[in-house]
């Protein structure tokens, strides 16, 4: 199960990162953190881009609401994302809490 929390109106979980995937896309678990696969080389900051780019469209927010807290140089991160509800794609994604 995906380890997550919800704090004043903002959601922070795990993230493991595999780059240089054929396609950005959110894959499941892996050891208690969101798995997701990154169409870009971990240079210059291309695949933390893509990253929050992949997490903003998945959960519906502006990409500004995405930022990485912590494990910026590496495949796994601190992810807090704002404006987040509740809603039956959080649950799904993330599993029943």
């Amino acid at each position: 199960m995906i380890e997550y929390s919800f704090q004043h109106g903002r959601l922070q979980l795990r993230v493991q990162v595999v780059p240089r995937a054929s396609r950005s896309e959110i894959v499941g678990e892996h050891n208690g953190a969101l798995r997701v696969r990154i169409a870009a080389p971990p240079v210059d900051g291309a695949a933390n881009e893509e990253l929050v780019r992949t997490l903003a469209k998945t959960f519906e927010v502006p990409r500004s609401a995405v930022s990485i807290i912590g494990g910026q140089n590496g495949r796994r991160k601190q992810v807090c994302i704002e404006g987040v509800e509740r809603n039956d794609t959080v649950r799904k994604l993330l599993g029943h809490r």
